[in-house]
């Protein structure tokens, strides 16, 4: 089953039609790479908001290591 374009993407292609076809070309490209550029954020937040209750969790526990003086600091060479 095929989903019609909604009005949005219609009234884009009756605009996209009437550039030359370089700046078309052009056009699509920005596109491309902004559509990309929300995929990777909208992932992000994704695995972001998957996570996000262990790093809660994390950081207490390293807020009370420190507190208990069981913290070492970061040896920053070693990484």
């Amino acid at each position: 089953m095929e989903n019609a374009a909604s009005p949005a993407i219609t009234t884009l292609i009756q605009i996209m039609e009437t550039l030359p076809p370089a700046l078309q070309n052009q056009v699509i490209q920005h596109l491309q790479e902004y559509l990309l550029d929300l995929q990777d954020e909208l992932q992000w937040e994704t695995r972001f908001a998957t996570t996000q209750s262990s790093l809660v969790t994390a950081a207490r526990q390293a807020k009370a290591d420190i507190a208990a003086g069981q913290a070492t600091p970061l040896d920053y060479g070693q990484l």
